[in-house]
């Protein structure tokens, strides 16, 4: 068992009308003047941003808003949100949204109070000391962001995708209504589904395999997103099962399923390549590598395979091939994914053959140019990259 420091310090709020809670949050954790950050229109739409400005009108709580986050939130629109924050004088972020959202705020967070090029956080020139608060009110649960320490953004030049980690960045108040997730498309609702189970697996496929109590809540917390999938992608407003999800995106993410374990997030590191490179949909993106990931460290950790088969997939164990045990829970995860519409190869998620230059560029980026290693349970140099790449393809 690794020994482990949990810390998760977001006050949750979940449940129906719990936005009509956002002012006393803000006001709580300090904020006077606030900017409203936000995607495209559907948070305007479904009269979710008129709900929250009505609020904070009604407490005399000054705001800017700024919207057009797009999906893997791009470091331009972090810089305009930086010098909006600094002209207004804000002192607290309200992220709208889901993950990408949430990282533009954290991301804008860091710049505001920090002197040079916030890309430095990126880069590793530098590291974040100072952050400006951040409150959530989640509609799309599936990045996890709105609990967790991460923040990932993608640079407009060179379309380079990185992540930085830091507890400054961790929102102070997460508010969680799963009726504002009824209206999700049933793609968003798949791949925010895949992206939830994938945060969960990469702690779960460990060299640490002797903390007993984490593995079964996350072979738990796997099991019921799987379930109620089944149920919501037929019953787009079934509010329990809605809720279950919402809740477990937040589990996911926040380090509980990391507890006495150690995380690989190789299937992530390669997916950001591909996400940045072709602007494909992230939890998209992790259903078309991770089947390729697991065939290729498989026998390196066969015993944890064949548990997340029996115990998470519901495979029979096979006592006498527990390879063949294991490749059919592998197997098994492809078909949940084919039930969600989502990918199983990067054919499936570009709708055309990858070619050779295109994974040498993803490999490049994603190794350093070969001078960086991803994964914990196997450490997976250039070559492996550009192997599991191929069989993904």
């Amino acid at each position: 068992m690794k020994d482990f420091n949990f810390y998760s310090p977001t006050q949750v709020v979940f449940g129906k009308e719990s936005e009509n809670q956002v002012a006393q949050l803000i006001k709580r954790y300090g904020g006077t003047k606030v900017l409203i950050h936000y995607g495209g229109g559907s948070a305007r739409r479904s009269g979710l941003l008129d709900k929250l400005t009505g609020v904070l009108k009604e407490a005399e709580i000054p705001f800017v808003e700024l919207g057009g986050v797009v999906p893997n939130p791009l470091l331009s629109k972090v810089q305009e949100g930086i010098t909006l924050c600094r002209q207004e004088g804000v002192d607290f972020i309200l992220a709208v949204g889901g993950g990408s959202v949430i990282d533009s705020s954290k991301a804008i967070a860091y710049g505001i109070p920090y002197e040079g090029d916030v890309w430095d956080f990126w880069d590793g020139k530098a590291v974040p000391a100072k952050s400006t608060p951040i409150g959530a009110v989640l509609t799309i649960p599936a990045a996890g962001s709105e609990m967790s320490d991460s923040c990932v953004i993608t640079k407009d030049e060179g379309l380079l995708k990185r992540g930085v980690n830091s507890d400054l960045c961790r929102c102070k108040f997460a508010i969680m209504n799963p009726e504002r997730t009824f209206t999700l498309p049933p793609y968003q609702t798949a791949a925010g589904i895949t992206d939830i189970m994938m945060h969960t697996m990469e702690r779960y496929f460990c060299r640490h395999q002797d903390m007993n109590l984490t593995d079964n809540l996350a072979e738990a917390l796997l099991r019921t997103v799987k379930d109620s999938a089944y149920v919501v992608m037929k019953e787009p407003e079934n509010y329990r099962h809605r809720a279950q999800i919402m809740w477990a995106g937040s589990l996911s993410h926040n380090n509980l399923m990391e507890c006495g374990m150690e995380k690989d997030f190789a299937s992530h590191k390669l997916e950001h390549e591909l996400s940045a490179l072709f602007g494909v949909t992230h939890g998209a993106g992790l259903a078309a590598i991770w089947a390729s990931w697991a065939r290729y460290v498989m026998k390196d950790s066969l015993s944890r395979f064949v548990r997340f088969a029996v115990n998470v997939m519901g495979v029979t164990n096979d006592f006498t091939d527990p390879e063949g045990t294991a490749l059919r829970g592998i197997e098994e995860m492809e078909r949940f994914y084919r039930f969600l519409n989502m990918p199983t190869n990067i054919h499936e998620l570009l709708g055309r053959e990858i070619t050779d230059e295109e994974i040498e560029e993803m490999v490049q980026k994603c190794s350093r140019n070969g001078k960086m290693t991803i994964g914990s349970l196997v450490k997976l140099n250039a070559d492996d990259m550009r192997n599991i790449y191929q069989m993904a393809r």
